[in-house]
């Protein structure tokens, strides 16, 4: 009997192992998502994407060390770093497509699929350069889903339709299990990489709840998402035409909107994709 009590009181004791929820959400209290406003900020994130991609020889070394290219700079463009702890451990770039004059790197590389989409008045989120501190991956196995939460904090601030995935072929089965995107273009060439990208997309107003329910962590506050994107995007030329040209767009849009034509413009922007 003494033995039998023994054992009890040494099970009681033992903590059952955490989830992977769990172990998110602990790490989430570690983790600051920053705005990538700053030329120091944007600086590590260019060097992290360059030593990130050239060690899957996905680009050819450069002198620069950096990978940067004009999407950085364009009016709808959100850089993040993601921190753990204060260090850099993960960057994603964001581009929410509202019309077709617009830019993003899956709108340039797969134009023929997109473009109907924002002529059919869809919202579309672009997530891409998704890139990882090599060390700080293999330490935090959870840190794709920390980097990937921005991307669903995007969605719902701004209620968008679809989301396009940018991946290689051997990448695609995360995003088909982890997120509902289903294949829409075999993979081609895509800006600046050497190795071919495919396009899936996440249909988010038929999958929110369901993603949701499958991330718990990407649960967020809307004053969460209003620091992180109520201020507009990310650029210094983006923030600095906001600006000076708010009023001008404002009554720009309701001419448009008041001809019935703001989700078709006549045609798309020519493409910019292009080294700096």
């Amino acid at each position: 009997m003494l033995g039998a009590k023994m054992l009890a009181d040494i099970q009681s004791q033992v903590k059952p192992a955490r989830t992977f929820s769990d172990r998110i959400e602990y790490l989430l209290k570690h983790v600051q998502y920053r705005r990538a406003e700053s030329e120091a900020d944007l600086e590590a994130i260019l060097r992290l994407r360059y030593d990130a991609y050239l060690k899957e020889d996905a680009i050819t070394a450069s002198a620069s060390r950096k990978l940067e290219d004009a999407f950085d700079a364009v009016d709808n463009v959100y850089n993040f770093g993601v921190f753990i702890d204060g260090e850099l451990a993960s960057a994603l770039r964001l581009h929410k497509l509202c019309h077709v004059r617009q830019k993003s790197p899956a709108l340039e590389s797969f134009s023929d699929v997109l473009l109907s989409e924002l002529q059919n008045c869809k919202l579309i989120l672009d997530p891409n350069r998704f890139v990882a501190n090599y060390r700080l991956a293999r330490q935090y196995p959870e840190l794709p889903y920390l980097t990937l939460r921005l991307a669903c904090m995007a969605c719902v601030h701004f209620g968008i339709d679809l989301v396009t995935m940018t991946v290689r072929a051997e990448h695609q089965a995360f995003y088909k299990r982890g997120l509902f995107a289903y294949p829409v273009c075999p993979p081609r060439p895509y800006p600046l990489l050497s190795k071919p990208i495919g396009l899936l997309l996440i249909d988010f107003v038929k999958d929110a709840d369901r993603i949701l329910r499958r991330h718990p962590y990407w649960c967020s506050s809307g004053a969460e998402r209003e620091a992180l994107f109520g201020r507009g995007p990310t650029s210094l030329r983006s923030r600095t035409a906001a600006a000076t040209d708010a009023s001008t767009n404002r009554v720009e849009d309701i001419s448009v909107l008041m001809r019935g034509t703001l989700c078709t413009p006549a045609s798309a922007s020519p493409p910019i994709a292009a080294l700096r």
